[in-house]
């Protein structure tokens, strides 16, 4: 007789060592639920970070999902198939057509991301290869530099370089704004690319003057500058700018993106594993974007801790076509990291390798323990609170 199945919950909110601000939000800790699914032996480890402004979804309402989906059907197929079938189906398939689980987008990403991560240690593999279409993968890629609010000009393009593709997150002050672009045009040339992240806070009248300014300054790009979902305005707007237009809030499913496609909203589309439903669901939407020719990138969210960074970089590993690729700045927000071994930058190079494997290559570590908050034992129906061994005080000290 096997021994029970346990699911272990975490909200991480972990301090972050430097904060992050941009129009949408300032952030100065992480908020990821992480799910370690433990089964017979064999442990996956899954993370979401539900963002209210892009998906809608907070870490409750995701814990809430979960404390309402019956885990015996999904245990019970773990055990009634063969660990290769069920990872080819799940990647061919998804969480739903696999799994038979429906939910919001960061309810299927944490669960999926745990999934992926427990069939590929049974079977001894990397979750990259796993995903990966073509047999040649390179050994590293290039990453973005993001410039947010917090950091100013001059001490950016000091000390985070070199650079391969700058993004900026766009102030209150277009002026600000185009400063900062021709700024880094006079220390880098036009060699790398610019792009000015709005985070949607431009009005339908306002957008048109400031990619003009912005253009004129010597930006390439600009980032989701309207509310979500614009897109008649988008397209609009498209047609008289110079510069091109790239979509992330706005695009969380794949019907989100066949519209921005249809309706000739944008030149790319901004790929996150956590807002688009999970690796499988984020590679679709790669597949997509190929084949309606749009440019995508392979972002992340703010503040990711673990498993969605690795799971970002299988995907940008499986998918080198990227207009660019974001590592995110867990290195430099958490010095004490929750998982080991913490996924790493090159930043000597700012670029990155895939992750290790098995599975994503990660496992929690002492310092997660206390951001445990809920543990269900398979055949008990409810989710039970966690007992914390140390106080979180002591953690982030």
């Amino acid at each position: 007789m096997p021994e029970p199945a346990v699911a272990t919950l975490y909200r991480v909110e972990l301090p972050m060592a430097v904060g992050f601000d941009h129009p949408a939000k300032r952030r100065t800790a992480s908020d990821s639920l992480l799910l370690r699914l433990s089964v017979d032996g064999v442990s996956g480890l899954g993370e979401c970070a539900p963002r209210r402004y892009v998906t809608g979804e907070s870490a409750e309402s995701v814990t809430a999902e979960l404390a309402a989906l019956p885990l015996e059907p999904l245990l019970d197929r773990l055990r009634a198939s063969e660990p290769a079938e069920l990872l080819h189906r799940l990647r061919e398939s998804g969480l739903t057509g696999t799994f038979g689980v429906q939910g919001g987008q960061n309810l299927r990403c944490l669960l999926e991301t745990a999934l992926l991560d427990l069939l590929c240690r049974r079977l001894g593999l990397s979750c990259q290869e796993v995903m990966a279409r073509q047999s040649a993968v390179p050994d590293r890629l290039p990453v973005s530099q993001v410039l947010d609010l917090s950091l100013d000009v001059e001490e950016f393009l000091d000390t985070r370089g070199p650079f391969h593709f700058v993004k900026i997150k766009a102030s209150r002050e277009i002026a600000r704004d185009a400063a900062t672009v021709r700024a880094i045009r006079e220390r880098l040339g036009d060699r790398v690319p610019v792009m000015v992240d709005a985070n949607m806070s431009w009005t339908v009248e306002q957008a048109p003057g400031h990619l003009r300014t912005l253009h004129e300054a010597g930006a390439d790009w600009v980032e989701e500058p309207l509310a979500k979902g614009s897109w008649a305005a988008l397209a609009g707007l498209r047609a008289r700018s110079e510069l091109r237009i790239m979509l992330d809030e706005s695009v969380c499913t794949l019907a989100d993106a066949r519209q921005a496609a249809a309706s000739g909203a944008c030149d790319a589309v901004n790929v996150r594993i956590a807002k688009n439903g999970g690796p499988v669901a984020a590679a679709r939407l790669v597949e997509l974007a190929r084949r309606t020719g749009l440019a995508y990138q392979i972002g992340v969210q703010v503040a990711e801790i673990g498993p969605l960074i690795a799971a970002g970089r299988a995907l940008a590993f499986a998918h080198p076509g990227a207009l660019t690729v974001e590592s995110g700045q867990s290195d430099r927000f958490f010095p004490q990291p929750v998982v080991t071994p913490a996924p790493p930058v090159d930043r000597t190079a700012n670029t990155v390798s895939p992750p290790p494997g098995p599975g994503w290559g990660l496992a929690p570590n002492d310092r997660a323990a206390p951001w445990a908050v809920a543990r269900r034992t398979e055949g008990d129906p409810d989710w039970r609170p966690a007992l914390r061994v140390v106080q979180r005080e002591e953690v982030s000290a």
